[in-house]
Protein backbone atom coordinates (compact mmCIF):
# COMPACT_ATOMS: atom_id res chain seq x y z
CA UNK A 1 0.00 0.00 0.00
CA UNK A 2 1.37 3.52 -0.84
CA UNK A 3 1.20 5.88 1.90
CA UNK A 4 0.58 9.00 0.43
CA UNK A 5 1.92 11.03 3.69
CA UNK A 6 5.42 9.53 2.74
CA UNK A 7 6.31 12.10 0.21
CA UNK A 8 9.34 10.69 -1.44
CA UNK A 9 7.38 7.16 -2.54
CA UNK A 10 3.97 9.58 -3.26
CA UNK A 11 6.17 12.00 -6.20
CA UNK A 12 7.99 8.77 -7.55
CA UNK A 13 4.22 7.59 -8.67
CA UNK A 14 3.05 10.64 -9.45
CA UNK A 15 6.23 11.22 -11.69
CA UNK A 16 5.79 7.89 -13.71
CA UNK A 17 2.01 8.57 -13.87
CA UNK A 18 3.26 11.75 -15.43
CA UNK A 19 5.15 10.71 -17.82
CA UNK A 20 2.83 7.51 -19.05
CA UNK A 21 0.37 10.58 -19.28
CA UNK A 22 2.39 12.04 -22.15
CA UNK A 23 1.94 9.20 -24.09
CA UNK A 24 -1.99 8.60 -23.18
CA UNK A 25 -1.46 12.86 -24.87
CA UNK A 26 0.61 11.71 -27.73
CA UNK A 27 -2.03 8.93 -28.92
CA UNK A 28 -5.25 11.18 -27.79
CA UNK A 29 -3.91 14.29 -30.01
CA UNK A 30 -2.21 12.50 -32.59
CA UNK A 31 -5.21 10.49 -33.37
CA UNK A 32 -7.64 13.59 -33.24
CA UNK A 33 -5.02 15.09 -35.98
CA UNK A 34 -5.23 12.66 -38.29
CA UNK A 35 -8.75 11.20 -37.69
CA UNK A 36 -10.87 14.37 -38.15
CA UNK A 37 -9.99 15.48 -41.42
CA UNK A 38 -10.11 11.54 -42.89
CA UNK A 39 -13.36 11.34 -41.35
CA UNK A 40 -14.51 14.06 -43.20
CA UNK A 41 -12.99 12.90 -46.36
CA UNK A 42 -14.72 9.22 -46.13
CA UNK A 43 -18.07 10.59 -45.33
CA UNK A 44 -17.77 12.36 -48.72
CA UNK A 45 -16.85 9.49 -50.32
CA UNK A 46 -19.42 7.14 -48.49
CA UNK A 47 -22.07 10.23 -49.69
CA UNK A 48 -20.55 9.78 -53.15
CA UNK A 49 -23.25 8.84 -56.17
CA UNK A 50 -20.61 6.46 -57.48
CA UNK A 51 -20.81 2.71 -56.23
CA UNK A 52 -17.46 1.97 -56.47
CA UNK A 53 -16.25 4.68 -54.88
CA UNK A 54 -19.41 4.38 -52.06
CA UNK A 55 -19.59 0.47 -51.46
CA UNK A 56 -15.83 0.09 -50.22
CA UNK A 57 -16.05 2.72 -47.84
CA UNK A 58 -19.17 1.72 -46.10
CA UNK A 59 -17.56 -1.76 -45.98
CA UNK A 60 -14.61 -0.15 -44.10
CA UNK A 61 -17.01 1.54 -42.27
CA UNK A 62 -18.88 -1.43 -41.20
CA UNK A 63 -15.45 -3.33 -40.00
CA UNK A 64 -14.08 -0.53 -37.84
CA UNK A 65 -17.19 -0.01 -35.97
CA UNK A 66 -18.18 -3.48 -36.21
CA UNK A 67 -14.82 -4.77 -34.66
CA UNK A 68 -13.33 -4.43 -31.36
CA UNK A 69 -10.43 -1.51 -31.35
CA UNK A 70 -8.26 -3.64 -29.53
CA UNK A 71 -8.75 -6.33 -31.93
CA UNK A 72 -7.85 -3.87 -34.83
CA UNK A 73 -5.06 -2.77 -32.71
CA UNK A 74 -3.01 -6.37 -32.47
CA UNK A 75 -4.07 -7.26 -36.21
CA UNK A 76 -2.04 -3.85 -37.76
CA UNK A 77 0.88 -4.68 -35.54
CA UNK A 78 1.61 -8.19 -36.00
CA UNK A 79 -0.78 -9.14 -38.50
CA UNK A 80 1.75 -7.73 -41.54
CA UNK A 81 4.32 -9.81 -40.31
CA UNK A 82 2.27 -12.88 -41.12
CA UNK A 83 0.95 -11.41 -44.01
CA UNK A 84 3.23 -10.17 -45.81
CA UNK A 85 6.38 -12.40 -47.29
CA UNK A 86 8.81 -12.85 -45.05
CA UNK A 87 11.84 -11.20 -47.46
CA UNK A 88 9.71 -7.82 -46.87
CA UNK A 89 11.19 -8.33 -43.45
CA UNK A 90 8.60 -5.55 -43.09
CA UNK A 91 8.13 -4.32 -39.17
CA UNK A 92 7.44 -0.45 -38.08
CA UNK A 93 6.88 0.39 -34.16
CA UNK A 94 4.44 0.27 -31.42
CA UNK A 95 3.21 3.43 -31.20
CA UNK A 96 2.81 4.18 -35.23
CA UNK A 97 0.68 1.10 -35.19
CA UNK A 98 -1.05 2.72 -32.35
CA UNK A 99 -1.90 5.90 -34.49
CA UNK A 100 -2.93 4.42 -37.22
CA UNK A 101 -5.31 2.06 -35.59
CA UNK A 102 -7.06 4.49 -33.55
CA UNK A 103 -6.50 7.18 -36.48
CA UNK A 104 -8.36 4.23 -38.45
CA UNK A 105 -10.86 3.19 -36.30
CA UNK A 106 -12.27 6.86 -35.16
CA UNK A 107 -12.08 7.99 -38.63
CA UNK A 108 -14.87 5.98 -39.48
CA UNK A 109 -16.92 6.86 -36.29
CA UNK A 110 -16.11 10.40 -36.83
CA UNK A 111 -17.45 10.02 -40.61
CA UNK A 112 -20.79 8.96 -39.78
CA UNK A 113 -20.97 11.94 -37.47
CA UNK A 114 -20.23 14.20 -40.29
CA UNK A 115 -22.62 12.47 -42.71
CA UNK A 116 -25.33 13.20 -40.28
CA UNK A 117 -24.34 16.32 -39.63
CA UNK A 118 -23.73 16.99 -43.51
CA UNK A 119 -27.38 14.87 -44.46
CA UNK A 120 -29.59 17.75 -41.81
CA UNK A 121 -28.43 20.90 -43.76
CA UNK A 122 -31.57 21.49 -45.93
CA UNK A 123 -31.66 22.02 -49.71
CA UNK A 124 -32.43 25.52 -49.38
CA UNK A 125 -28.73 26.33 -48.05
CA UNK A 126 -27.31 24.87 -51.29
CA UNK A 127 -29.89 26.80 -53.70
CA UNK A 128 -29.34 30.19 -51.57
CA UNK A 129 -25.65 29.70 -52.36
CA UNK A 130 -25.87 29.05 -55.37
CA UNK A 131 -27.62 32.29 -56.72
CA UNK A 132 -25.40 34.14 -54.61
CA UNK A 133 -22.91 32.49 -57.04
CA UNK A 134 -20.91 30.12 -54.78
CA UNK A 135 -19.02 27.42 -56.58
CA UNK A 136 -19.91 23.86 -54.94
CA UNK A 137 -16.37 24.06 -52.54
CA UNK A 138 -17.27 27.11 -51.91
CA UNK A 139 -20.64 26.58 -50.66
CA UNK A 140 -19.59 23.61 -48.38
CA UNK A 141 -16.33 25.02 -46.62
CA UNK A 142 -18.24 28.37 -46.37
CA UNK A 143 -21.66 27.73 -45.70
CA UNK A 144 -22.02 23.97 -45.22
CA UNK A 145 -19.26 23.29 -42.98
CA UNK A 146 -19.46 25.95 -39.95
CA UNK A 147 -23.14 24.34 -39.26
CA UNK A 148 -22.71 20.94 -39.51
CA UNK A 149 -19.58 21.57 -37.25
CA UNK A 150 -21.67 22.99 -34.81
CA UNK A 151 -24.16 20.44 -35.06
CA UNK A 152 -22.26 17.88 -34.48
CA UNK A 153 -20.33 19.05 -31.48
CA UNK A 154 -22.14 16.87 -29.09
CA UNK A 155 -22.22 13.91 -30.37
CA UNK A 156 -17.70 14.53 -31.61
CA UNK A 157 -17.70 15.29 -27.59
CA UNK A 158 -18.94 11.78 -26.98
CA UNK A 159 -16.52 10.33 -29.18
CA UNK A 160 -13.36 12.31 -27.95
CA UNK A 161 -14.15 11.43 -24.47
CA UNK A 162 -14.57 7.74 -25.48
CA UNK A 163 -10.86 8.00 -26.93
CA UNK A 164 -9.19 9.40 -23.82
CA UNK A 165 -10.24 6.27 -21.87
CA UNK A 166 -9.78 4.21 -25.32
CA UNK A 167 -6.06 4.92 -25.14
CA UNK A 168 -5.24 2.70 -22.28
CA UNK A 169 -5.87 0.02 -25.05
CA UNK A 170 -2.44 0.38 -26.30
CA UNK A 171 -0.52 -1.12 -23.10
CA UNK A 172 -2.11 -4.28 -25.46
CA UNK A 173 0.57 -4.00 -27.94
CA UNK A 174 3.27 -3.46 -25.06
CA UNK A 175 3.07 1.27 -25.66
CA UNK A 176 4.06 2.42 -22.40
CA UNK A 177 1.33 5.03 -21.65
CA UNK A 178 -0.63 5.44 -18.41
CA UNK A 179 -2.76 2.53 -17.42
CA UNK A 180 0.28 0.17 -18.77
CA UNK A 181 2.38 2.67 -16.17
CA UNK A 182 -0.25 2.24 -13.49
CA UNK A 183 -0.42 -1.26 -13.72
CA UNK A 184 3.22 -2.15 -14.05
CA UNK A 185 3.60 -0.11 -10.16
CA UNK A 186 0.55 -1.77 -8.78
CA UNK A 187 2.04 -4.76 -9.04
CA UNK A 188 5.44 -3.44 -7.88
CA UNK A 189 3.92 -2.43 -4.80
CA UNK A 190 0.88 -4.47 -4.54
CA UNK A 191 -1.52 -1.72 -3.94
CA UNK A 192 -4.33 -0.56 -5.75
CA UNK A 193 -3.58 3.01 -5.44
CA UNK A 194 -1.60 3.58 -8.71
CA UNK A 195 -4.49 2.31 -10.32
CA UNK A 196 -7.30 4.67 -8.58
CA UNK A 197 -4.75 7.87 -9.28
CA UNK A 198 -4.77 6.94 -12.54
CA UNK A 199 -8.25 6.56 -13.10
CA UNK A 200 -7.79 10.03 -11.57
CA UNK A 201 -5.84 11.34 -14.35
CA UNK A 202 -8.54 10.50 -16.74
CA UNK A 203 -11.12 12.40 -15.38
CA UNK A 204 -9.28 15.45 -15.40
CA UNK A 205 -7.93 14.87 -18.88
CA UNK A 206 -12.11 14.24 -19.55
CA UNK A 207 -12.95 17.04 -17.43
CA UNK A 208 -10.76 19.29 -19.49
CA UNK A 209 -12.34 17.84 -22.83
CA UNK A 210 -15.38 18.63 -21.88
CA UNK A 211 -14.75 22.21 -20.83
CA UNK A 212 -13.30 22.73 -23.89
CA UNK A 213 -16.52 21.71 -26.46
CA UNK A 214 -18.94 23.64 -23.67
CA UNK A 215 -16.91 26.76 -24.63
CA UNK A 216 -17.01 25.56 -28.71
CA UNK A 217 -20.48 24.92 -28.39
CA UNK A 218 -21.28 28.89 -26.48
CA UNK A 219 -18.62 29.81 -29.57
CA UNK A 220 -20.53 29.07 -31.78
CA UNK A 221 -24.20 30.01 -30.72
CA UNK A 222 -24.88 32.00 -33.62
CA UNK A 223 -25.77 29.38 -35.54
CA UNK A 224 -29.40 28.99 -34.98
Amino acid sequence: MINFTDWESTTKLLRYLAEGSVTTLKVFFLTLLFSLPLGLIVALGRMSKHWWLREPIKLYILIMRGTPLLLQLVFIYYGPYYILPKWLNFSYDRFVAAILAFSLNYAAYFAEIYRGGIESISLGQYEAAWVLGFTRVQTFFRIVLPQVIKRILPATSNEVITLVKDTALVHTIGVSELFRVAKNEAARTLAVTPIFVAGLFYLVMNWVVTKVFEMAEKKLDYYR
